[in-house]
């Protein structure tokens, strides 16, 4: 095979990859206009591999903001090229792509059936860690596999991930995940979200239905059987600064008196002062899991307030489950379950709003 030129795609390359494309699947093809989209993203890349002056394949990487975290979205060759290796070396080249981002580990979803692919895989290291039921659109199963891209191992994860069925209960389904984390036996389903949501909720939407502050999870972390621990950096009612409707704001504060009042009463402990990541890491590597606020804005383009759950640590970065999952960026639950968020990152978007709001409950067994 004639030496391969690698190198960023462009635009004038997109003719190119759709010819790719459509030679090289017969389902699930990436469109023309998603190529364009895609070339330009900044949390996207795509690597073409160039011989004699003509793009021969390619490789298209994605990145979520603010992890340590890279998905190969997709990798193909062109037909007159196959058998050749190319694959091989257009993996090795995204591996790259992804290690100069700072990531440390790179996902991926296949075929449960296209045998070469899962060869290629097993060949480069990756390690097979779960499987996607009708994942495709001819219903076809996916494998899911994952490679570490640095030293190092990463924790191993004994928390089952729940995605959030709704805009406003990431609240709930990280309650969920610590309690699944202490009883494999609990049950991570739509009925059990609703129903901690309302145990839990204290907080209007601007619109629509409301959310949790950490006073209201907290009171049902214990009344569950775990024993929670707030640390918060502020006294008084949260969130009341967005909320225009008087009325509103009324029964905010009243609903999280009383939240605050059973927490007392209950002797749940609280520390006024921010946990911190290192000492976040700490209770991580002591056995315990964490619900943690943070800004949707860094993970996800979006200026809420937003619940995830850390449940490991590996010296450098700090593993969450975010309940949430961009699907309208093309996100899957590999992209949201057991992120590897680095400690100067996690610092960084945990917290909220003008004044820096930070809010952990640290959980353990009862």
């Amino acid at each position: 095979m004639d030496t391969p030129v690698f190198r960023p795609a462009g635009l004038g390359d997109v003719d190119a990859l759709v010819a790719i494309e459509d030679a090289a699947f017969s389902t699930d093809r990436i469109s023309r206009r998603s190529f364009r989209s895609l070339v330009a993203a900044p949390t996207a890349a795509c690597i073409v591999a160039e011989i004699d002056g003509k793009v021969a394949g390619y490789a298209m990487l994605l990145f979520r903001a603010g992890t340590a975290l890279a998905r190969l979205y997709s990798i193909a060759v062109a037909p007159d090229r196959a058998g050749r290796g190319l694959g091989g070396l257009l993996l090795a080249e995204a591996e790259r792509a992804a290690f100069d981002r700072d990531r440390i580990l790179l996902r991926l979803e296949v075929r449960e059936d296209n045998l070469p692919a899962i060869a290629l895989y097993e060949r480069a290291g990756y390690r097979r860690f779960g499987r996607y039921l009708d994942y495709y659109e001819d219903h076809a199963d996916a494998l899911r596999f994952e490679k570490l891209l640095r030293l190092g191992a990463a924790p191993k994860v004994t928390t089952r991930y729940y995605e959030q069925t709704t805009e406003f209960t990431c609240g709930p389904a990280c309650l969920m995940m610590a309690c699944a984390h202490f009883d494999p036996g609990f049950e991570l389903d739509e009925r059990t979200e609703v129903r901690l949501w309302r145990e839990a909720t204290t907080i209007f939407m601007t619109t629509g239905l409301g959310g949790c502050e950490p006073f209201g999870l907290a009171v049902t972390l214990a009344e569950h059987g775990l024993r929670p621990h707030v640390y918060i950096n502020a006294d008084g009612p949260l969130f009341l600064e967005t909320v225009r409707n008087a009325e509103n704001r009324r029964v905010m504060r009243i609903a999280q008196e009383c939240f605050r009042a059973r927490a007392a009463a209950m002797d749940i402990p609280v520390t006024y002062e921010a946990l911190g990541t290192e000492r976040t890491a700490e209770a991580l590597r002591g056995g315990a899991v964490a619900i943690v606020l943070i800004s949707g804005y860094r993970m996800f383009g979006k200026k809420v307030p937003h619940w995830v759950i850390a449940h490991g640590d590996d010296g450098r970065h700090i593993f969450i489950h975010d309940p949430w999952v961009e699907k309208k960026r093309g996100e899957v639950l590999a992209d949201a379950a057991n992120l590897p968020i680095p400690y100067g990152e996690f610092d960084r978007m945990a917290r909220w709003g003008r004044d820096g709001l930070k809010a952990t409950i640290v959980v353990t067994r009862g």
